[in-house]
This record gives structure tokens, C-alpha cells and sequence, in this order.
């Protein structure tokens, strides 16, 4: 009689086997020269991983100012019959591959930063922008009912109960956007915006496979520490009271 094998019990055997199979990988790349050639590159990716950092941080900051206050505009009742249209133009930005978006501001703005930052934000702004009007009509009404029967203002109902009854939604699209535009920054590369992009890029054309993980594995490394700061900050934000739970 065979008995049923419970996904715990397999757990010790599955960690086991993760250990082995990293530890297997280390000896490899150690013994293989691998870590060594990636190593050689550490002060490009210190450089790059700084402006790497400069153009999320500037992108993305720029994405979160104009898309939340226009969530809030769209999800108002008198500029609802809106809001559908304004997240068909927005999604045209994330239809339209980045690349070519890059490459249009850079017809527009030239070459180097700021078109890198533009191209960059208009990708990233429709996912803040519709968790923003998706939380907002969310909202439960019979809290905005008991927030009327209290007597707020439309203004004071807006930052005292939908605000924070809609953050949990409105974060999950920060966290997807500023996911989004970590892996873009690379492409900022091809019109001289610079970050971790110089390493893959030119690793792919000179073939040269450290080259290309020295910027990959650095961005995708940001990309997890960016989700989990941001994972983080909506935790602290959130009011416990209408923060999900576990």
C-alpha cells in the first residue's frame, strides 16, 4: 500500500536538493574562471548600477506623481465618463514597445537622459494610474454613506476613507510599474541614457557572456530589492485596519 507523500514532508527533501544544486553552481563558476571575468567588471556595475538607480528612481517618481492625482481625477464622478478613454491612450504607451517609444522621444528630445526619462515614464504610468481608479471605485459605499453622514467634505472623504481603504491597490500597481521600468532601463542604453544596459548590451555584441550577466543579474537583482521596498513602505503605509490579511 502506497501512502500519499504530503507537500511538507517533501520540503526538507526539496531544500536539500536546492542547497546541493547552489552549492554544485558555485563550484562550477569558481572553478570555471566565471566569477572571476564578472568580477573584473564590479566598477562598471557600481557606475552603471548608479544610473541605473538614477532613472527608476527619477522615472519612476515622475510616473507615481502624475498617474496617482489622475487616477483620483478619473475616478471622480463628474470626470468618469473619462476615465475609459484616458486608460485606452495610456495603454498605447504600454502596447507600443519601449523600444519604439525611445526611439520616438528621441526624434523629439536628442539623445542621452531626459528623452530616456520620458520614454520611461509613459511606460511605466498605466499601471499606477488604473490601480489608483480601480481602488478608488472600489471603495466600499456604505463607508462613503457612513463618511456623508458625517458630515466631511468631498475632499476630507477622499484622503480620510478612500485614499486609505484604496492603497493596498493603488501599491500592488506601484509595485508592477516600478517592476516594469527597472527591466526597461536597460533599453535606455540605445539612446545614450546609460545604466546597467551598457554591460548587456554591448555583452551581446561582443559576445561575451560575463560582460552580458555583469549588467542582467545586477537588474534583476534591483528589480527584487525595488518589489521589496516597495512591499515594505505598503505595509507601514497601509492602516492596519483595512490592510489585507494574511
Amino acid at each position: 500500500m502506497t501512502l500519499p507523500v504530503s507537500a511538507a514532508s517533501m520540503r526538507p527533501a526539496l531544500f536539500i536538493g536546492a542547497c546541493s544544486a547552489f552549492f554544485a553552481a558555485g563550484i562550477w563558476i569558481q572553478s570555471s574562471g566565471f566569477l572571476d571575468e564578472m568580477i573584473f567588471y564590479l566598477p562598471d556595475i557600481r557606475y552603471l548600477a548608479i544610473q541605473h538607480m538614477q532613472l527608476t528612481a527619477v522615472s519612476g517618481g515622475l510616473a507615481i506623481l502624475i498617474a496617482v492625482p489622475l487616477g483620483v481625477v478619473l475616478s471622480r464622478q463628474s470626470a468618469r465618463r473619462l476615465a475609459e478613454p484616458a486608460m485606452q491612450l495610456l495603454n498605447i504607451g504600454t502596447t507600443i514597445p519601449t523600444l519604439a517609444v525611445l526611439a520616438l522621444s528621441m526624434s523629439f528630445l536628442g539623445i542621452g537622459t531626459v528623452p530616456a526619462v520620458f520614454a520611461l515614464t509613459i511606460a511605466t504610468m498605466l499601471p499606477i494610474t488604473r490601480n489608483t481608479y480601480t481602488g478608488l471605485q472600489g471603495v466600499a459605499p456604505a463607508l462613503l454613506e457612513a463618511a456623508n453622514g458625517l458630515g466631511l467634505s468631498p475632499f476630507q472623504r477622499l484622503l480620510k476613507v478612500e485614499i486609505p481603504n484604496a492603497l493596498t491597490v493603488i501599491f500592488a500597481g506601484i509595485r508592477t510599474a516600478l517592476a516594469i521600468n527597472v527591466g526597461t532601463v536597460p533599453l535606455a542604453f540605445l539612446i545614450g541614457g546609460g545604466g546597467l544596459g551598457e554591460l548587456i548590451f554591448t555583452g551581446i555584441d561582443l559576445y561575451d557572456t560575463p560582460m552580458m550577466l555583469a549588467g542582467a543579474i545586477p537588474t534583476a537583482m534591483l528589480a527584487i530589492a525595488v518589489d521589496a521596498l516597495v512591499a515594505a513602505i505598503a505595509v507601514l503605509a497601509v492602516p492596519r485596519g483595512v490592510a489585507p490579511r494574511e
